[in-house]
């Protein structure tokens, strides 16, 4: 009997344990308003809420290669376009969230509809961090289609020969 009511408790506590754990879907969502609210802070200029996402030590990697900025760095950078009306407009158009078994990671990627360019990509990890969500990588990459490289990789690499 005592054997029985032992793996009983085992059971229904790992049921426990799982229900009583962040519902997979519920990260998903709050991690999806958080980075829909990042992107409107840069839109409407809101420096304390975009910067206020990132968490201590985070890396931004923006499109030009030598765009690899702590959080530091790109508050320093970004400054004069939080000065704006508006920073930039990036809006998700699609966006797919995963989430790690423990709910305290999450990790994403998304299309973005640009006001000052084409089609770009982002992806991020997210960290839970006393109760609040932020960002401790965020990359954005510019979407290039593949028929396309013949005719914009001589201008790339033209940007990246040394100035004369």
């Amino acid at each position: 009997m005592g054997v029985r009511f032992l793996m009983a408790m085992l059971v229904l506590g790992g049921v426990w344990a799982e229900a009583a754990g962040p519902a997979e879907d519920v990260v998903k969502g709050e991690v999806d308003r958080v980075m829909t609210a990042w992107h409107h802070a840069a839109a409407v200029a809101d420096g304390a809420t975009y910067f206020g996402t990132l968490a201590p030590g985070a890396i931004f990697i923006g499109t030009d290669a030598k765009e690899r900025w702590t959080k530091e760095e790109l508050e320093t950078w970004a400054a004069p376009y939080f000065k704006r009306d508006s920073a930039w407009v990036f809006r998700a158009t699609q966006r797919n969230v995963f989430v790690s078994s423990d709910g305290s990671t999450a990790w994403f990627d998304e299309l973005l509809d640009s006001k000052s360019y084409w089609p770009t990509r982002g992806s991020g990890v997210l960290s839970l961090i006393d109760g609040k969500w932020l960002l401790r990588q965020y990359v954005m990459s510019f979407t290039i289609p593949n028929d396309s490289v013949k005719e914009i990789k001589p201008i790339v690499l033209k940007a990246f020969e040394p100035a004369k």
